[in-house]
């Protein structure tokens, strides 16, 4: 029978840490209090309560004897989550000097130990960007030094190794809400006052050597040798990452659970071929696992299945079973515990839903299709269909689709999973010492990997290979509710038989006389028809279906779009799941109204209208027609009166309410707060744009209008860092360097129009904002692009 008397313990330990890392913080000293009242009297009537039965059934039978595994259930369910919320208060009572200087936007110089591995910028490709945290010890800010123990992200030119002692100076801000870091801090580099332990410089020797000797194959297998053996996948081309996100293949280079497996399982036989007695057998593979973990980095997957690799060892020290269901709760209540922010990570939530899903749904699962398939099938097929099952609903607040095509793939691809991770490891371990051998048995796990890759891209490239769906938490919840409705109808009856013997007999027999009748009445020319028509049968189904499924290119999630109306501007900040602030709507035309209707845009919350030059404000109309627009903000300089006028009758007929925009105003829009920082600079259209502040889903968007000098200029007191800047005036030459290093954007939107006779954008535009470290957008190129916010993580869409 599954054990499961640890899962109430770990999903109210998981329910009460995330709620403690995000909005309701501030409770948990109450909290604590409140719980270690509840788990004193919990535990005392629990441990009370045996006597008390044996009394009572000395006098008769006692019912309330049943009622005693509910009581040690609501004690254990109850210590934990006291364990959870002292954790979680003590945490944040250290994090409570850094959080407030964040909030202050001060610059200080942090000195700690580098915590995760070092990473390329996802938004600026090749430039030397660097994003990793650091686990900050000390702060020195305002010229004071204090302690501090808390997490900051960091984002630098250069960064600093693993487990190094590093200093970085630069300014803080705020992390985004529940975010296991405390702050964010920007800084062109970072200085190593400490080298790593001598373990991890050993262990990052093998890393960098396994590069080295992997740097002359192929690129897919310069991206996925490293990536499914010790999860490197900095050198994993960009298409090969997004056929194997499609067709649900990414574990492969996301080390976890199954990589354990492997390494165990290895280990385990090697140790029976040494006849190692069993104390010994356990050393070993403790020592193996926890190198395992330093070479490959303790990101929360790994963790987690680390932890319950240490369970099942402490299971065959004492001689006892061990169980994977037990050891998972366990994992889960001892690692939130720890790190109760570990209940936010999507990596985290991923590993362990993967893992109870294998658990509870693979053999079940195998027992139904054994019968129709054969039983090594159906245990093959069983696998990836019980991780999708219960991956699929956090998935979707990922990304809004359902793959088709995951547990095909997973089918298909994972037979070299095994040789791919054995030949990647044994060629990581030989690399520094035998470069020459380690570079054949790369060489060898590249055929592993090679037919990953290939297995990715014909099943990414299959029509409806994934079907859009419905994002955020509705989505997650409806997917769970359907699956959990089909799994009910077809668990809740035993095993079929499978296919019957008169069955397979009959459609045999009716097989063999229908191709016999068919031959004898089949003419050529009947059979020159049939094949034409179904060839143009199966050109339509090839030419129509992947239009049919094909998605936007635009998530239902987005943040931030950049819509691409030629040579003009248009652009959207999300406010909710239908309405957004709407800024400029490009020129005469229907492309702003298409835009938004694709973007899925019912209802404006403000229209904001930096000036009133055609490609500005010429697709008013289409804008406004089948939307509420509630509110609209203009420009204060009414040039050219001609369009300004034009604006206004256009506005006062469709009934929205116009305010001339003014420094200093501001305001909310459902989950969006904006700010006009500067309006009517200068005394013509451009230098006159309102200058529009947002910050949306964490993110600090700057949107310039059309300013030129006099504006561009009169703005840099008015403005700090920003994550995202709409680029003045299409990435003309005007374009001050002052503006550009003060907010120094990871994203430069750029809106123009392709081969516009102006030239736009310029180069001197273009390396301006990439030599500040931004990514460089532009709707030129891409056509509609969009950023999301997922995890706390920012990407880009659509180009």
């Amino acid at each position: 029978m599954t054990d499961l008397r640890l899962v109430p313990a770990a999903i109210a330990v998981w329910v009460a840490a995330w709620s403690l890392t995000g909005p309701a913080a501030a409770w948990t000293g109450p909290a604590t209090v409140v719980f270690s009242l509840v788990t004193g009297v919990v535990m005392a009537v629990a441990c009370l309560w045996p006597t008390a039965v044996v009394g009572a059934a000395r006098r008769g039978p006692d019912r309330n004897a049943a009622l005693y595994p509910v009581l040690a259930h609501l004690a254990l369910v109850a210590a934990g989550v006291l364990a959870v919320t002292l954790s979680a208060h003590v945490q944040l009572a250290g994090r409570a000097p850094l959080a407030e200087l964040a909030g202050q936007r001060v610059t200080a110089t942090l000195t700690g130990v580098v915590v995760s591995q070092p990473e390329p910028f996802s938004f600026a490709p090749g430039s030397g960007r660097q994003r990793w945290v650091l686990a900050a010890r000390t702060v020195d800010a305002r010229g004071v030094e204090s302690s501090a123990r808390a997490h900051v992200q960091v984002l630098s030119d250069a960064a600093p190794r693993y487990g190094s002692t590093a200093t970085v100076t630069g300014p803080l801000r705020p992390a985004d809400p529940g975010a296991a870091e405390t702050a964010r801090l920007s800084a062109r580099s970072a200085a190593e006052i400490r080298a790593p332990p001598s373990a991890l410089r050993v262990l990052d020797t093998h890393r960098a050597a396994l590069l080295t000797v992997t740097d002359p194959l192929s690129p897919q297998a310069r991206g996925l040798v490293p990536g499914a053996a010790i999860g490197d996948t900095s050198r994993l081309p960009d298409d090969v990452a997004e056929e194997m996100r499609v067709t649900g293949l990414t574990h492969i280079t996301a080390v976890s659970g199954g990589h354990f497996a492997v390494v165990v399982a290895v280990l385990t036989l090697l140790c029976s071929a040494a006849r190692l007695p069993r104390p010994g057998r356990v050393l070993v593979i403790a020592l193996a696992s926890l190198a395992f973990v330093l070479l490959v980095r303790p990101e929360p997957a790994v963790l987690r299945a680390a932890v319950m690799a240490a369970f099942a060892l402490t299971g065959t020290a004492l001689g006892r079973p061990s169980q994977a269901l037990p050891a998972l709760a366990g994992s889960v209540v001892g690692l939130l515990v720890v790190d109760p922010w570990l209940s936010r990570s999507f990596g985290f939530a991923l590993s362990a839903a993967a893992t109870a899903g294998l658990v509870l749904l693979t053999a079940p699962l195998s027992a139904r299709l054994a019968p129709w398939t054969g039983q090594a099938l159906a245990y093959a097929a069983a696998v990836p269909l019980a991780a999708q099952v219960a991956c699929g609903p956090i998935l979707v607040l990922l990304d809004p689709s359902v793959s088709t095509v995951s547990v095909l793939a997973n089918l298909l691809a994972g037979p070299a999973l095994v040789p791919a991770t054995v030949l990647g490891l044994l060629a990581t371990v030989l690399a520094p010492w035998l470069p020459a051998v380690a570079g054949l048995v790369a060489w060898a796990a590249s055929g592993a990997t090679w037919w990953i890759a290939a297995v990715a891209h014909r099943c990414a490239a299959l029509p409806g290979a994934a079907v859009p769906w419905l994002g955020g938490p509705a989505g997650a919840l409806l997917l769970a509710v359907l699956t959990g409705l089909v799994l009910w109808a077809v668990l809740r009856r035993a095993p079929r038989p499978g296919w019957p013997e008169s069955w397979r007999a009959a459609a045999s027999r009716g097989l063999r006389e229908t191709l016999a009748a068919r031959r004898r009445r089949l003419t050529r020319a009947r059979f020159v028809v049939l094949l034409a028509a179904a060839s143009v049968a199966a050109l339509v189904v090839a030419v129509t279906v992947p239009r049919l499924v094909a998605r936007t290119g635009l998530p239902a999630d987005w943040q931030v779009a950049a819509c691409d109306v030629g040579q003009g501007d248009a652009l959207a900040l999300r406010t909710g799941p239908t309405s957004a602030v709407v800024v400029d709507v490009g020129p005469d035309g229907p492309a702003a109204g298409r835009c938004l209707d694709r973007l899925g845009v019912e209802r404006v919350d403000l229209l904001v209208l930096t000036h009133f030059h055609a490609d500005h404000v010429g697709g008013l109309a289409p804008v406004l027609a089948g939307r509420e627009v509630v509110a609209a903000l203009v420009s204060p300089v009414p040039e050219p009166v001609a369009n300004a006028g034009a604006t206004g009758a256009t506005l006062a007929a469709a009934g929205v309410p116009v305010r001339v925009a003014g420094s200093g105003d501001r305001g909310t829009a459902g989950t969006l707060a904006w700010q006009v920082l500067q309006a009517g600079a200068g005394t013509d259209a451009n230098d006159s744009s309102v200058v529009l502040s947002a910050r949306v889903a964490g993110l600090d968007v700057l949107l310039l209008g059309d300013l030129e000098d006099v504006g561009q200029s009169a703005l840099v007191p008015l403005t700090g860092r920003a994550d995202v800047v709409k680029v003045a005036h299409h990435g003309s030459a005007v374009q001050s360097r002052a503006l550009a290093e003060r907010v120094r954007p990871a994203v430069a939107l750029v809106s123009a129009g392709r081969d516009n006779e102006y030239g736009h954008p310029t180069d001197e535009a273009l390396d301006l904002y990439a030599g500040v470290g931004a990514a460089v957008v532009r709707t030129d190129e891409c056509g509609t692009v969009a950023l999301v916010v997922r995890g706390g993580e920012v990407a880009l869409a659509g180009c």
